[in-house]
């Protein structure tokens, strides 16, 4: 049988909303606390925190009823985004036995619903937990996403200053090895209002040092997001990154 009414049943049951909140890296708590979730080749990792959360009287009861609530938060997170392998859960730290003992027994409660297979080992000296999921099939992670070109995976770029001392490194390398007229660099709108403010004196030193003028422009398809994530891209044969945005021409004598 067919779902068969005029409103779209994503939208009707707020699925992509809730495929979102799926993907993300930060999971809100209704204390005000939050988890970082962490998916790696290895292992996953998530990180408790407070956040705003200052309704308790004292801090320890702060952290107790955090840890609480990320008990069963963590639990629906794993299901939901179906990790599996080895798990790291690194809850806020406790300074009272009965309080871990108490999130460790939330903990298991919590997972308890789970179909796959888990197992608990409690926490250990540096007061982590350390579980085991079962692997089912691939994450919703692995199964909705792919790797970021830009920055190939990793989850980090260079910024803008970086990426200028590359260009300026790269077109020393390139004055080296061969003799154009002049060097012109095409990078994104960030990166070149930084060479023609911040860096701009060590642009005209350099290219006073090499003795060929240096122009710049702006690459017209560089994302707004990412401008400040550029990498430079190398004018030498056979040298091609993907998805960089930064590159430098020479213009050849003639």
């Amino acid at each position: 049988m067919h779902y068969q009414g005029e409103r779209p049943i994503f939208d009707l049951c707020n699925i992509d909303e809730e495929i979102r909140r799926a993907l993300a890296r930060r999971v809100d708590l209704k204390s005000g606390g939050y988890l970082i979730i962490d998916q790696t080749e290895a292992l996953t990792t998530v990180d408790v925190n407070t956040g705003g959360f200052v309704g308790a009287r004292n801090f320890d009861d702060t952290i107790f009823k955090t840890n609480l609530e990320a008990a069963g938060a963590i639990a629906r997170q794993l299901r939901l985004r179906n990790l599996g392998g080895i798990i790291i859960v690194d809850f806020i730290d406790m300074t009272r036995e009965d309080h871990q003992a108490a999130v460790l027994a939330e903990f298991r409660k919590q997972l308890a619903r789970d179909r796959t297979r888990t197992t608990v080992s409690g926490f250990t000296q540096l007061g982590l937990v350390e579980m085991t999921r079962k692997r089912t099939r691939e994450s919703l992670a692995h199964l909705l996403c792919e790797p970021c070109p830009t920055c190939e995976g990793r989850g980090q770029v260079k910024t803008a200053r970086s990426v200028c001392y590359d260009i300026l490194r790269e077109v020393l390398r390139e004055a080296r090895q061969f003799d154009p007229k002049e060097f012109r660099v095409v990078a994104s709108a960030s990166v070149v209002e930084m060479l023609l403010d911040e860096e701009s004196q060590y642009l005209a030193g350099l290219s006073e040092f090499i003795g060929k003028p240096i122009s710049l422009s702006v690459e017209p398809s560089a994302n707004p997001r990412t401008t400040t994530s550029c990498c430079s891209e190398s004018a030498r044969p056979g040298i091609s990154p993907p998805a960089r945005r930064a590159r430098i021409r020479r213009r050849r004598n003639f």
